[in-house]
């Protein structure tokens, strides 16, 4: 493009303080976008490194669209894909075609680099260039609930579709430098910006958390954000959309043409599965 350099995302100590000072500068409700929580996300994940692209002008950044490396079971068999996450422009430079141009190249690049699909979760404003520029398919909304108890989701094994979590996964996951997470029983959570309320991030039944440290805490008031069948301990109602949370729609792309189609009905998805807490 025109007066921008475009470049292969690099998770080097320079590249990393400038993907954070573009990325806190645009998302000024969070302070998350740390360098620590950069290298954390980029370059600690045991599944890979991050796929990315970058666009300069004059020498410095000004947007950034990065993926991070996950792996699912679809029907049976496992895919190695990405989680499309940091998706940047810097206000100056909005609406030069970078949006676009910068998500063609990284799921170019990943499909050359073998990845199978990308799966991700946008909000409002990015859900239709996602629709309609790069093919996604919307798979849902995701549910948000919140109460006063627990909600119990159904086993992995009742689903055809979900991430596949080892130990050095998990653990990794849950080394995320910009929250504190407990252990309440077998549910993982973490404290909201909602006044003494609990996002419940992932419940832990079916895996080993041993190697897991976690302070132990008992709560009450919970959120809950996913999507597959559930069970609710207590009294739980839909969080009305003004207070939910961004993002909330759940997309997917085939890379390669060769994943079956399946629908939401076959999906396991929450918290622990996208980069919201």
């Amino acid at each position: 493009m025109k007066n921008y350099e475009i470049s292969k995302s690099v998770a080097s100590i320079e590249n990393i303080n400038a993907y954070s000072k573009l990325l806190s500068h645009v998302f000024i409700k969070t302070s998350k976008f740390t360098p620590e929580f950069l290298q954390w996300q980029y370059t600690q994940n045991p599944n890979g490194t991050v796929v990315g692209t970058d666009a300069f002008f004059n020498g410095s950044l000004v947007a950034h669209h990065a993926a991070i490396p996950v792996v699912y079971t679809i029907f049976g068999k496992q895919y190695k894909g990405l989680l499309a996450i940091n998706n940047v422009t810097h206000p100056n430079h909005q609406g030069k075609g970078l949006f676009s141009e910068l998500g063609r190249r990284t799921f170019e690049e990943a499909k050359l680099l073998g990845y199978q699909f990308v799966i991700t979760v946008t909000n409002k404003n990015s859900t239709y260039g996602y629709l309609n520029k790069f093919g996604f398919r919307e798979l849902s909304p995701l549910d948000v609930k919140i109460g006063i108890g627990k909600i119990i989701p159904s086993n992995y094994s009742d689903h055809q579709v979900h991430s596949i979590w080892t130990e050095e996964s998990l653990a990794w996951r849950f080394q995320n430098p910009s929250v504190k997470y407990y252990c309440d029983n077998k549910t993982i959570i973490s404290k909201t910006d909602l006044f003494g309320i609990y996002a419940q991030i992932k419940n832990c039944s079916e895996l080993n958390i041993n190697k897991i440290k976690l302070e132990s805490k008992k709560s009450y008031f919970s959120l809950w954000i996913g999507l597959f069948e559930i069970k609710k301990e207590g009294f739980f109602f839909n969080l009305p959309n003004k207070l939910k949370p961004s993002p909330l729609n759940l997309l997917f792309k085939d890379l390669q043409g060769n994943i079956p189609l399946f629908s939401k009905d076959d999906l396991h998805f929450e918290l622990a599965d996208f980069d919201a807490f």
